[in-house]
């Protein structure tokens, strides 16, 4: 059936609303052709400016000149049939063609020139201001790169008056910022474009391009928070909009010069169609310029020949693409130079293409599913010492490097003696040298190197220290306790133990050796406790067979090695490391075998001793482990301040030396202590670095995906919702039931369903909130199952949703029922009124009944205390007054005035009967008895009965007569002050 010109105009403002793209595109031609069924010009005219208005924000940019020369013809032959709208958007979209024909390489200059003229003579004609001419012209000289003609221009721009023909402040404050940044004036750039990020001026495309052009001067300036901030939020913005593709390419680009190659290869690949889109070769050329900025930047990783997104119908590596992209950019930008008879747009793809990173590593915290097969970071810079070894492997410096690394308990010593054996290769070494070299080697394999550490006592042996022998054999039993087999290892350490400790009574070994046996039968003893503790202790050997008799053996171990060593610790004892490392680890083992025992506060204070017996040898990187967990029993026993101590710590000891899962765990630590104190930017930096130092140690899911939920909830407090949001999701992927708990899914569900209201995406949070809910409906507490049904419905009502809204409350109503929880259920039954009264299928009777069941519920529900008491008071008056409201509002258009009065007798009674019931709760009721009887005083003045409601406002007047002071500066009562004021006036009340 044919449209009417009415069906026609909801139609075009349909389709305006859908995402851009061919899809929204072939409607609106669809719907010209409609148009033209009607033999009404305006109708015509509409459907050209709708279909040019949707080609303009999209890939087909080039089909929108054909709508605009026809609608141009129009008004030459007949500008008596375009309405006041329709003539200034026909004078608003000559600047898009001047801009539309910029990015079309086949337009000839000439001809953009000439129309620049013709659109400032239409201007003129129509009286216009010279401003948006001016800004075209500046847009035509910078592209060609006229540098004192764009200078000439941009200042006349400025200059000119704004008026009805101007872009919006947004725009044209991103334009002008652009400028700036094109001249390397980064922060003159964003204190231009700062109005725009923060929102004072919007409109469809603005922030999305300003957060986008801001990357680059945010990153020069060493502004890394804020880059990152405006990456996450801008690309959220350009995301679903097809049109800007120069933007997309912004954060592309972003990503390459930041070390966030993985994330960028995954912008690549939610857009194929950019790759080809040719309906704006400006933005293509933009677009492959920075792919190939990314290729190269693959490449010179050394990643080649990884699998990378691009174009359809072929498979690409990083260096096919690189050369693809850059052939394509390079003949997009020759076109347009011989169009413009310069070199400048080639120079300028050029510099984009060559750009080196900015910065070599910016954590986003968001997960990129696209992995790649080699680091994309470079592999640390190795000590001095060792750069100097590899330059010129000489043997005897090896030796030396080894010799000193060991000697003072290096963490290096293990890579200084593999330097060592590969330059020695099959030459002779001395027999200690050997020892050692293997004794070093099996401590690298771990679980792997115990029969190293026997051939390593066998050489120690060789070369002449028995004592040095034995600690090599316990350490290779300990080995064997770390890879479970705690009992074979007691066995394997009790002959060294004997056998050190007769011939240290003998003489014939060192307190060093000797403390290194005790040491390691200490290790596994206590390793036996922590095995009893988790339930996997096997009783049937090694005699430590309950927790009990394990603690008891530990405690003894520990004490035994203690009494060897802290003796000469003492000031006046000789400094010896090793000795003073193990008196420490004697403590840290009391202190473990203290918290197992449950008693923390003892455990706290001997691994503080540890800890910092550690740090005074100058062995800073053994506090590490005994600062986590001291960490952890602080946090334990309430001690914030401690906790977050031992972390920070944890973390400056063992930043050179710790692998990167131990810098996630340690960061993740610190985060969750400054979280739970309230200091969220804090917590949300150290879980930034958590997520990403999980992700390179290999525990992106696992304990990076923890990290992620962790951070998106800091930021989320933060009011950062877009970036919470974009942290949120790119956690819920990995977030597991089995591995982190459903507590986290629904909880990162529950925060991103509230960052999404927050932005405005209703629908969106809905569907988060009845996942969430889903999952709680099978906690044995149902009150998380409530409120998250009571959330959805609140945003299905706010999408217009109101059939699925009324469901969800209805199903909210019942859960708090149950769970007697009568605020919810009264405030899901209003709720469900004020739905039906939207539906024009259910209407004011169904309203009015949820409204008179809630006033029951208010009525018959039986408070506990008297807390619950005034609260079910407000409650029964925050009933009346909505009722009232609800009652008011619905008034028909067309209604006579009994009828009217009728209605508005009902609404009042409602109203009044509210401002008694706050009147009844006295100070806490005060502002809502205030705010209903000024509701109920223009009720009043509506039935006119001035009197009344002149009374009215002097009641809310005196309510704040008293202390006038303490009142001045609380907005709500300087409001009220001002509408009873109002509203004696009206009624003659105030003469």
């Amino acid at each position: 059936m044919d449209m009417d010109f009415e069906a026609l105009r909801r139609a075009m403002q349909e389709n305006y609303e859908q995402p851009e793209g061919p899809a929204r595109n072939a409607r609106a031609e669809q719907l010209l052709a409609e148009a033209e069924k009607l033999n009404i010009p305006l109708a015509v005219i509409e459907a050209l400016g709708h279909q040019l208005k949707v080609y303009n924000y999209s890939s087909e940019k080039d089909k929108m000149f054909v709508p605009f020369a026809r609608l141009l013809r129009m008004w030459d032959e007949r500008p008596e049939d375009f309405d006041e709208y329709e003539t200034h958007s026909l004078h608003w979209v000559f600047k898009w063609m001047s801009s539309g024909m910029l990015g079309q390489p086949h337009i000839p200059l000439a001809s953009i020139e000439k129309w620049l003229g013709e659109m400032e003579h239409r201007y003129r004609l129509a009286g216009h201001s010279e401003r948006a001419v001016r800004s075209a012209e500046f847009t035509v000289a910078r592209h060609i790169g006229d540098l004192e003609r764009a200078e000439r221009a941009y200042a006349a721009w400025l200059a000119a008056d704004r008026d009805s023909m101007a872009d919006c402040h947004a725009c044209e404050l991103h334009d002008q910022g652009w400028w700036q940044a094109e001249r390397r004036a980064d922060t003159e750039a964003l204190e231009v474009w700062r109005p725009v990020l923060e929102g004072e001026y919007t409109c469809a495309h603005e922030p999305h391009a300003a957060l986008a052009s801001s990357l680059l001067p945010l990153l020069r300036l060493g502004r890394l928070d804020e880059a990152r901030a405006h990456h996450l939020r801008g690309f959220r913005l350009v995301r679903p909009m097809e049109s800007m593709r120069g933007a997309y390419a912004d954060h592309v680009e972003f990503c390459a010069l930041t070390g966030n190659e993985a994330r960028a290869l995954e912008l690549l690949a939610e857009r194929p169609a950019y790759f080809t889109d040719a309906g704006e070769p400006r933005s293509r050329m933009d677009f492959l310029a920075v792919v190939a900025l990314l290729m190269d930047r693959l490449t010179t990783l050394g990643l080649g020949s990884q699998p990378v997104p691009g174009p359809a119908g072929g498979t690409w590596t990083a260096d096919g693409l690189a050369a693809h992209a850059r052939v394509e950019a390079l003949s997009l930008a020759a076109r347009f130079d011989e169009r413009n008879g310069t070199a400048y747009v080639s120079g300028r793809v050029r510099q984009r293409m060559d750009q080196r990173p900015l910065v070599e590593r910016l954590p986003l915290g968001v997960r990129a599913a696209r992995t790649v097969t080699a680091p994309v970071k470079p592999p640390p810079t190795p000590p001095a010492s060792a750069a100097s070894a590899a330059a010129e492997p000489d043997l005897a410096a090896l030796l030396a490097e080894a010799h000193r690394l060991s000697d003072s308990l290096h963490p290096e010593s293990v890579a200084a003696w593999a330097a060592v054996a590969r330059a020695a290769g099959d030459g002779e070494l001395a027999v200690r040298d050997r020892a050692e070299m293997a004794d070093h080697e099996a401590m690298g394999r771990g679980p792997e190197g115990v029969e190293l550490f026997a051939r390593a006592a066998e050489l120690y042996a060789e070369a002449g220290d028995p004592g040095e022998a034995l600690a090599a054999r316990a350490r290779g039993a300990y080995v064997l306790a770390l890879s479970g087999r705690t009992d074979e290892a007691l066995a394997a350490v009790a002959e060294p133990y004997d056998q050190v400790l007769a011939l240290f009574a003998e003489g014939g070994t060192g307190v060093q050796q000797t403390a290194s046996v005790l040491v390691g039968r200490a290790r596994i003893l206590l390793q036996r406790v922590r095995e009893a503790a988790e339930g996997q202790a096997d009783s049937s050997g090694g005699g430590a067979g309950t927790g009990s008799e394990a603690l008891a053996a530990a405690e003894s171990a520990a004490r035994e090695l203690l009494a060897l060593t802290a003796p000469r610790t003492a000031p006046d004892a000789s400094d010896d490391l090793l000795v003073a490392s193990r008196a420490a680890e004697a403590q840290a083992m009391l202190g473990e075998v203290a918290a197992h025992s449950g008693d923390a506060e003892t455990a706290a204070g001997l691994l503080a001793r540890a800890a910092e017996a550690f740090v005074a040898a100058g062995l800073p990187w053994f506090a590490v482990e005994y600062e986590a967990r001291l960490t952890g029993i602080a946090r334990h026993l309430g001690d914030a301040e401690a906790a977050e101590r031992a972390a920070r710590a944890a973390l400056e000891h063992g930043a050179p030396f710790l692998e990167a899962a131990g810098h996630a765990q340690l960061h993740l630590q610190l985060a969750e202590i400054l979280g739970a104190t309230g200091r969220f930017g804090p917590a949300a930096d150290h879980a930034l670095e958590a997520a990403h130092w999980a992700d390179e140690g290999g525990e992106g899911p696992t304990l990076g995906a923890w990290a992620r939920h962790q951070l998106g909830g800091f930021l989320l407090r933060q009011g950062r919702w877009a970036e919470a949001a974009e942290v949120l999701e790119s956690a819920l992927p990995e977030l597991s039931a089995q591995t982190h708990g459903d507590g986290a899914l629904v909880q990162t569900q529950w925060w991103l369903g509230d960052c999404l209201t927050e932005l405005g995406e209703h629908r969106e949070a809905a569907g988060r909130w009845l996942q969430a809910a889903e999952i709680a409906r099978h906690w044995p507490d149902q009150r998380d199952h409530a409120m998250l049904a009571h959330l959805a419905a609140e945003a299905l009502g706010n999408a217009g949703l109101l059939a699925e809204a009324e469901q969800a409350y209805e199903r909210a109503g019942d859960l708090w029922r149950s769970l007697g929880n009568a605020h919810g259920l009264i405030r899901a039954l209003r709720a469900r009124a004020w739905v039906a009264v939207r539906d024009e299928g259910a209407g004011l009777d169904a309203a009015r009944e949820l409204m008179a069941a809630a006033l029951h519920e208010c009525e018959t529900a039986m408070p506990e205390d008297d807390d619950e008491r005034e609260q079910l008071v407000s409650e029964l008056g925050q009933t009346h007054r909505q009722f009232g409201d609800l009652i008011a509002r619905s008034v028909a258009d067309d209604a006579d005035d009994a009828s009217i009065r009728a209605v508005f007798e009902e609404a009042l009674a409602q109203i009044a009967q509210a401002a008694a019931v706050f009147a009844s709760l006295g100070g806490s009721g005060l502002h809502s008895r205030t705010g209903a009887e000024l509701a109920a005083g223009w009720l009043e003045a509506d039935l006119e009965r001035p009197e009344a409601a002149a009374a009215r406002a002097r009641v809310v007047l005196a309510a704040y007569a008293e202390p006038e002071d303490a009142n001045e500066t609380d907005e709500t009562v300087v409001a009220r002050r001002a509408e009873a004021e109002r509203l004696a006036r009206v009624t003659g009340g105030g003469e």
